[in-house]
Parts: C-alpha cells; sequence; structure tokens
C-alpha cells in the first residue's frame, strides 16, 4: 500500500476491506491503479445467485468521497436493477449517495441487491417487466444465467 499520493481516507479504507472482509465479498485495489478495484461478490444464498461467483470493477474517481465510486459488473446477470452493460441502478450510487458511506458500505448494498431485486426501480426495463409479469420465470432464467456466466469464475 507504498502510493503515497493517495488520500488517507483511501488507504484506510482499503487496508480495512483486506484485513476485515465482508462476508462473501473480496475487494482488491489493482496493483497499478490503488483507485481501481477488482471485486468479487457470490451470490447470497435464498436469491436467484445463490452459488454464482460475480466479477464487478469498483474506481473511485478524484472527487471521492465526495462523489460515489464507479462500480459495474463484468459478470452478466440476469436482474432488473442491473442493465447489459453491467450498470447498477442503486440509489447511493447516484443522488443518495453521502461521504460517510464507504466502498465497504457500497459493496454490501450491492450484495444485498442481489438478495431483493427492485423490479419498481430498474435499468433493465425488459427483465424489470418479466420480473413483474411473470416473476418465477423470471428467477428461473437468473438462476440459468447464474450457472451459465457466474459458476466458479
Amino acid at each position: 500500500m507504498a502510493n503515497s499520493n493517495l488520500p488517507r481516507r483511501i488507504i484506510k479504507e482499503t487496508q480495512r476491506l483486506l484485513s476485515e472482509p465482508a462476508p462473501g465479498i473480496s475487494a482488491s485495489p489493482s496493483e497499478d491503479n490503488m483507485r481501481y478495484f477488482n471485486v468479487m461478490i457470490l451470490g447470497p444464498t435464498q436469491s436467484p445467485y445463490e452459488g454464482g461467483v460475480f466479477k464487478l470493477e469498483l474506481f473511485l474517481p478524484e472527487e471521492y468521497p465526495m462523489a460515489a465510486p464507479k462500480v459495474r459488473f463484468l459478470t452478466k446477470i440476469y436482474h432488473p436493477n442491473i442493465d447489459k452493460l453491467g450498470r447498477i441502478c442503486l440509489d447511493i450510487l447516484k443522488d443518495k449517495w453521502s461521504p460517510a458511506l464507504q466502498i465497504r458500505t457500497v459493496l454490501l448494498s450491492i450484495q444485498a441487491l442481489l438478495s431483493a431485486p427492485n423490479p419498481d426501480d430498474p435499468l433493465s426495463e425488459n427483465i424489470a417487466k418479466h420480473w413483474k409479469t411473470k416473476e418465477a420465470e423470471a428467477v428461473e432464467t437468473a438462476k440459468e444465467w447464474t450457472r451459465l456466466y457466474a459458476s466458479g469464475a
């Protein structure tokens, strides 16, 4: 962690992520850019994503912590709040961001979103519609995509 031009806060958050990882989440900074994190989130139990390993990227902009981190899924996922580019519809990544939040909070919130998709605030209209009209079928599709794209990645 010898990147002296990083703000203390990012160094402290990174050290905490590495020393006390949140259950089911790993996040490690890239060696060539300490603001870029490689993230893995395990699909939560009792969710259509159970058993999946989802890769994400997280980037801390220069304005962090005054601005939210940029996060997106690299693993393909069938979810009403995540679009095909991996962008995530989550209030704390947009208008509800607060400098009091941390990388850890963001990752836990994304993990929670996997447990509780919200088709009423969709990023993917088609998936949200599928989720609302034929939830059981949408959940099966989500399970299938998890098997296809997120198993032991």
